[in-house]
């Protein structure tokens, strides 16, 4: 009987070994294919990332075409470098008989839109003999039409909505439901006005009247654009720079726009070019995955560190 249990025992411990051997080279397959597929997804990012800064150029005479999509913001693809980035390249390029920037936006930071504004004007002033027309998709309000104006023409469709020059801060105050739950607000501050219209707190009368100030010379910033970039074509009424949108018709009437018009019919009837040459910055691959992780950790950040409430004016 000790002899039985002892090659029983021999037998199920060699039989163990074989099954844990099969385990192990197993895992271990898995691990290189998980490895040649990794080396194989890198390789291919790099090929992507390198096909990604391709140059642009008229071959001959072209319009050339920069987009203003999306929300103005600094990290965001309607932000100021990129679009200038594109309408310099544009200007700059030998073969350029006119500029078309193709907006489809609601607005956003004032700081971007007034950049854009100012370095269009630059560049216009540089390359006198070669026009730039705004030509408006779906909508161009607020922070966009601050853009727009800046331009030679304005052409819309005529759905589009047109306008919306004003300025707002948005924000809540939560000091009744805090009351309701029992939840007491802690904020120690060094300057009095460091808690700026803290949405815990009751609005201080005095940080209420500042902000409201501070909109309003913004608000005088906005309507000086649109009125230099403008001029004698504006039909001014009350109601014009109150915040209202128009249609793409109602605002050719008022002088918020010159007339119909798209890329196609800018580039064929007015600058008389077969070729539409797209200067639009275009992200590639690895810097839209950097920009990605990057905007996460930023936004991680700004939750975690973030010291006061303020909200930045909007033009939207």
């Amino acid at each position: 009987m000790p002899d039985e249990n002892w090659e029983r025992t021999m037998i199920e411990r060699l039989a163990t070994e074989g099954l844990l051997e099969q385990q192990r080279a197993r895992r271990w397959g898995i691990f290189f294919k998980l490895l040649g597929f990794g080396c194989a997804f890198l390789l291919l990012f790099l090929i992507l990332a390198s096909m990604g800064a391709t140059d642009r150029g008229c071959l001959d005479k072209c319009t050339a075409l920069v987009e203003l999509e999306g929300e103005l913001d600094s990290n965001g693809r309607a932000s100021a470098d990129n679009v200038i980035a594109g309408l310099q390249a544009a200007f700059k390029d030998k073969g350029t008989k006119g500029v078309v920037l193709k907006i489809d936006s609601p607005g956003g930071s004032p700081v971007q839109a007034g950049v854009i504004n100012d370095e269009i004007r630059r560049l216009r002033t540089k390359y006198p003999d070669t026009p730039i027309y705004a030509v408006v998709e779906e909508i161009c309000a607020s922070g966009a039409y601050y853009v727009a104006v800046a331009t030679d023409k304005i052409f819309v469709d005529k759905a589009s909505l047109i306008g919306s020059i004003g300025v707002i801060m948005e924000g809540f105050g939560f000091v009744g439901a805090m009351d309701k739950v029992g939840v007491e607000r802690r904020a120690l501050t060094a300057g009095e006005n460091k808690n700026f219209l803290d949405p815990f707190a009751p609005v201080a009368p005095k940080q209420k009247e500042y902000a409201q100030q501070m909109l309003d010379e913004i608000h005088q910033q906005f309507i000086a654009a649109v009125k230099q970039g403008r001029g004698a074509r504006l039909k001014e009424s009350p109601e014009m720079f109150s915040g209202l949108v128009w249609n793409g018709e109602r605002a050719i009437e008022l002088g918020l726009a010159d007339g119909y018009g798209t890329v196609d019919s800018v580039s064929r009837d007015v600058f008389h070019t077969e070729e539409i040459v797209d200067f639009t910055p275009r992200e590639d691959l690895s810097n839209r995955i950097a920009r990605r992780l990057g905007a996460e950790v930023g936004r991680f950040t700004l939750k975690t560190l973030r010291s006061t409430s303020f909200a930045m004016p909007s033009l939207r």
